[in-house]
């Protein structure tokens, strides 16, 4: 996807959401923050944009959105039941009407057999009961599998909720 399709797809998530009369949040981890910056590229983006967490580390995620430290002993960082947590916690921290998070592995180290380099774990959920997780692999190098998770994300979130 190029710049000008991104930029493309957040504005139409973006006039999905204005009509809507609707938010969004992000609980954002090895995207750094990407989702909610292309979000933010949008001219009048804080009409439907709340608020992002870039919760990179485990102790941000416990803090700033509320994940079980036992989820993370349990399960670690990147996997369904953290990016379940991060969008619950997103949800209700912002109080917003959408919720994405994104924990994953970029590379070019910290990948295992059970989670190669490029594994990323997405959550969505909705104030209105909607919950939601999805897994990735992605490939390339670090600048890749972060760019194509915020694209992930994003038409997810259009495709899952927002397109009607």
């Amino acid at each position: 996807m190029t710049d000008n399709e991104l930029f493309e797809l957040s504005k139409q998530v973006g006039q999905a959401l204005a009509k809507r009369g609707a938010t969004v949040t992000t609980a954002e981890s090895c995207t750094g923050g990407w989702i909610a910056k292309v979000i933010t590229d949008v001219a009048g983006s804080s009409a439907w944009f709340e608020r992002g967490f870039v919760t990179y580390s485990n102790q941000a995620k416990q803090q700033l959105i509320g994940v079980m430290p036992q989820t993370l002993e349990t399960h670690g960082a990147v996997s369904e039941p953290v990016v379940r947590e991060m969008s619950a916690g997103a949800l209700q921290a912002a109080e917003a009407d959408y919720a994405v998070s994104v924990s994953g592995i970029a590379g070019p180290d910290g990948g295992s057999p059970e989670k190669p380099v490029g594994t990323v774990w997405f959550g969505f959920a909705s104030n209105q009961g909607q919950h939601s997780a999805k897994k990735a692999l992605f490939a390339g190098d670090r600048n890749a599998v972060r760019r194509q998770a915020t694209e992930f994300a994003l038409q997810t979130l259009w495709n899952d909720f927002l397109k009607k």
